[in-house]
């Protein structure tokens, strides 16, 4: 089961990233461009969801674009999610507690890779060709 302690991992483990605590919740960014966060849900959220409460940790991520966000949520909707603040803004929300390790590693790298500079991006590609 992911935590935020393996987020961190994750996430400190890509060139040039750092951590920051963002309206009190951890956020990780490259070159000061976010790109995942814990996310807490908003009462408009979780009336959406039709939730009473928030009983799960969320992260929020970036994507390359709207589809990729789309194929996500179609591909497991039991882990991926999204609210209406987040309409046309490349992110997509994940329940954390339920998405699978090899998951979370390919999509926090994925999330990286939407933000970082291509320069730095084409660096860690030629570290790590697998």
């Amino acid at each position: 089961m992911a935590d935020w302690d393996e987020v961190r991992r994750l996430t400190l483990e890509l060139p040039d990233t750092t951590e920051a605590v963002s309206w009190g919740s951890a956020h990780w960014r490259v070159h000061d461009k976010g790109f995942v966060w814990e996310r807490p849900l908003r009462k408009k959220e979780l009336v959406h969801l039709g939730l009473a409460e928030q009983t799960e940790p969320v992260l929020g991520a970036r994507v390359e674009e709207e589809a990729t966000k789309l194929a996500l949520l179609e591909e497991d909707p039991a882990v991926f999610f999204t609210t209406p603040h987040f309409v046309d803004f490349p992110a997509i929300l994940v329940w954390l507690d339920r998405i699978p390790q090899r998951r979370l590693e390919e999509l926090v790298v994925e999330a990286w890779f939407a933000v970082a500079p291509p320069k730095l991006a084409k660096g860690w590609l030629a570290a790590h060709p697998d």
